[in-house]
């Protein structure tokens, strides 16, 4: 017996190392396919995927790093794995800039025409025209942002082009929580099953983009929709933690980090229960704080950081006063 659990205790320590090996090679490929080493990137998903295959969204960059790469083969094996397991966002594929390189090849038409045709049999139920609306929406809100990290990544924060397209964006974002709210009033939280995941997220993004008063008054909606499985429970905890902090609390999830005040460094902005917040981001489908902060190139160290809040809230405290 005492040999079973020995053997027991191996298998699942190998595998969690396994497990822990697959994150550091998509990390590292993403890392590369930053840097637009998009050859080395390739190269770290090819370890990644030999451990497994089972992440659409992995399988989807990966085959955008294979595309930049001119690694054709590559990059239509994985891109049709990544609709096999679950990618849906057939529209955003067509105009991705990073698979320009395989609209002439033959097999480009064969893929697309393959997608299609698997989602027109998902989708025969879809309420269409809000999908449509829905996913308007979701394009117009993720494209200025978009052009905005451009922005920043080329001319910096203070730039007077970033002050431009934040205007745009501001007015954007007040016309398409106008035609939110309408829906969410009418409607409901509509989730994957009437209009598709991807259009259902538009109604998390703009709220989680609202004044902190819309927020408090469908985070509730959002919380049933949850439970009902029409909404991702990860993007719950994402609008949780922001509530709570605009509201002057304590953030339950760590997904909300800020540039401290002192050390100008990112930070976990306040942080209720440290020593557990990793099982509760498990609980909501969310990878360890660790992880998460590495794409922000910095650390978790729950002692340090107990350490470090009590100094932030001395200084919040002074402030006030």
């Amino acid at each position: 017996m005492k040999k079973l659990i020995t053997l027991s205790f191996l298998l699942m320590n190998c595998l969690f190392l396994q497990a822990q090996t697959y994150k550091e090679w998509v990390r590292k490929a993403d890392s590369c396919y930053t840097a637009k080493n998009y050859e080395l990137s390739v190269s770290y998903y090819e370890k990644a995927f030999k451990i497994e295959q089972k992440d659409y969204r992995n399988l989807y960059d990966a085959g955008c790093s294979a595309s930049m790469a001119r690694q054709h083969k590559k990059a239509f094996k994985w891109l049709n794995l990544a609709i096999d397991k679950g990618y849906e966002e057939i529209a955003h594929m067509k105009k991705d800039d990073d698979l320009k390189s395989l609209y002439s090849d033959k097999d480009w038409k064969k893929m697309i025409d393959k997608f299609q045709k698997q989602r027109d049999i998902v989708e025969v139920n879809y309420d269409k025209p809000l999908q449509k609306e829905l996913l308007d929406i979701y394009a117009e809100d993720q494209d200025i942002r978009g052009a905005a990290m451009k922005i920043i990544k080329t001319d910096g924060r203070g730039s007077k082009a970033l002050d431009s397209i934040g205007k745009i964006m501001s007015y954007k974002d007040s016309i398409n929580l106008i035609r939110v709210i309408k829906i969410l009033d009418e409607k409901g939280w509509v989730g994957k099953d009437v209009v598709g995941s991807q259009a259902s997220q538009a109604l998390f993004l703009v709220i989680q983009h609202a004044d902190l008063k819309y927020q408090q008054k469908y985070l509730p909606m959002m919380r049933e929709a949850v439970k009902n499985g029409n909404a991702n429970p990860g993007n719950l905890a994402y609008l949780e933690d922001r509530v709570a902090l605009r509201a002057g609390g304590k953030q339950i999830y760590g997904s909300q980090v800020m540039n401290h005040p002192v050390t100008k460094k990112p930070f976990v902005s306040p942080l209720e229960d440290p020593d557990n917040v990793d099982v509760r981001r498990a609980s909501v489908g969310l990878g360890t704080l660790s992880d998460y902060l590495k794409y922000w190139n910095t650390t978790w160290d729950v002692e340090a950081y107990k350490k470090e809040l009590l100094e932030l809230e001395k200084i919040i405290r002074q402030k006030k006063g």
